[in-house]
């Protein structure tokens, strides 16, 4: 293993002159009236706030995300489309709980599905749409859990596409939080279906039943659940000033403690933190030393955006530190991992990710290659 050498980055002049602000120093979170709950930032990935959140609970209605996850990914991958029809399947129109009050026999788009499925929370369109993807909802449960071990939702398992009760499906609020930041991040172009305060289909005018969406004009998302065992439970989402938070609570007593729960929740992360992008991908962080190579200066940087969120205040006294392998020998290619980026706050490591090569580095004619194998073993001989 090639030794690594250290750089500390630093932030102007503010690293010695400012104290930092430790989350030690925010407002402790709200208690709230829920069996579990997770407040996430959206891009960043980090937890501000969590209790019981990896507590295994009754998903109910907040299964219906990944039912429109799964329709999202097959229209990206060209196998669906919103204007294509399915024929309503007996099995689906006898479905029970919330419906959309689909009629056996009748034709129905995907797209009028997911409004559906996303709004009115209807459990027969949700299986409508299972049968139409995977050909019964089995297999389309098992489609459900492919993709929750894909996106890391780690304690989850999917029974059916609508939530409801069975003893064998169950999820966290972490695993709910996961799925609803990667519906955002993956699927920007339908995420405006979960903003829709109503719709209407076969003459029945149904409304969205996340009461955020009439009380914060931030709040744009995400699904309502309740059954007996689950509780009253909501996902949702706020962009306020740039910043997006998720919010879940699982296992409140009513739908207005849900949307009040909620509520305290976003509430509380925009008032006391704040989410920005650190570095650019692709953007130059360093450069170092590339040996036997026909440039002796390769730039390094990160794949992708890198985004914090860090206590209001805190943004100018973090501590990026790079490590990088102190001999580069070329050829180099571009995308190479060659060093590691750690990002601290008072002690804490806030973020990790690799340094890769942003260019490649061909290997140097002939002479460069001699001359530079002469240098490197004087410069190890004497180290």
């Amino acid at each position: 293993m090639r030794k690594l050498f250290s750089i500390l980055l630093v932030f102007g002049m503010t690293l010695a002159a400012t104290p930092l602000q430790a989350d030690s120093l925010i407002p402790s979170p709200p208690e709230l009236g829920a069996n579990a709950y997770i407040l996430m930032d959206a891009q960043s990935g980090r937890v501000l706030v969590e209790k019981n959140a990896d507590e295994r609970v009754a998903p109910a209605s907040l299964t219906k995300m990944m039912t429109a996850y799964i329709a999202d990914r097959e229209m990206e991958e060209g196998r669906l489309s919103m204007d294509e029809e399915t024929t309503v399947s007996v099995n689906a129109w006898k479905t029970g709980g919330s419906r959309m009050f689909l009629r056996e026999g009748t034709k129905i788009s995907v797209r009028e599905l997911m409004n559906g499925i996303i709004v009115q929370s209807g459990n027969d369109a949700s299986v409508a749409l299972a049968e139409h993807i995977a050909g019964g909802e089995g297999s389309f449960a098992q489609m459900m859990n492919q993709q929750a071990s894909q996106l890391g939702m780690e304690n989850t398992n999917f029974t059916n596409a609508t939530g409801m009760p069975d003893p064998d499906m169950y999820t966290t609020a972490r695993d709910m939080a996961i799925l609803a930041r990667a519906k955002i991040r993956d699927f920007p172009d339908t995420y405006d279906l979960y903003s829709k305060r109503y719709y209407t289909y076969n003459g029945i005018r149904q409304p969205n039943r996340n009461r955020l969406l009439w009380r914060d004009k931030s709040v744009d998302g995400l699904k309502t659940g309740h059954t007996d065992e689950a509780g009253y439970c909501l996902a949702s989402s706020a962009e306020r000033d740039g910043m997006r938070l998720v919010s879940v609570v699982m296992g409140t007593s009513s739908s207005e403690a849900r949307a009040r729960e909620s509520q305290q929740l976003l509430n509380y992360g925009f008032r006391y933190y704040e989410t920005f992008r650190l570095y650019e991908g692709g953007e130059k962080i360093t450069e170092s030393r590339v040996w036997k190579g026909a440039s002796d200066q390769l730039d390094l940087g990160l794949q992708e955006d890198l985004y914090l969120t860090v206590p209001n205040g805190a943004r100018e006294n973090l501590e990026p530190k790079i490590s990088v392998e102190s001999v580069l020998e070329a050829p180099i290619e571009r995308g190479s991992v060659l060093g590691e980026l750690t990002v601290t706050h008072e002690g804490t490591t806030l973020a990790e990710r690799e340094l890769v090569a942003l260019h490649s580095v061909e290997e140097g004619g002939f002479f460069r290659r001699i001359w530079d194998a002469i240098k490197l073993f004087f410069l190890e001989l004497f180290q």
